[in-house]
């Protein structure tokens, strides 16, 4: 039981990861078709935030319960 909650907890974190720099490529490589942001920088310091949040989940749970999977 245990392995499968870290596993789903590092997966949960990996998708947000992923999310989050999919969205900094946008930014990065079609920044005309964002409207909705003005500041695109703004919104990828945003964006590297949420990265860094889920970074950060990642790392404690290798540092403090080993990895899983």
């Amino acid at each position: 039981m245990r392995d499968i909650l870290l596993d789903a907890l590092r997966k949960h974190a990996e998708g947000h990861v992923a999310k989050h720099k999919a969205n900094v490529e946008v930014y990065l490589h079609s920044t005309t078709g964002i409207g909705e942001h003005p500041d695109i920088v703004e919104a990828m310091e945003a964006e590297l935030m949420e990265i860094a949040k889920y970074d950060d989940v990642l790392e404690m749970i290798d540092k403090y319960f080993g990895s899983a999977g």
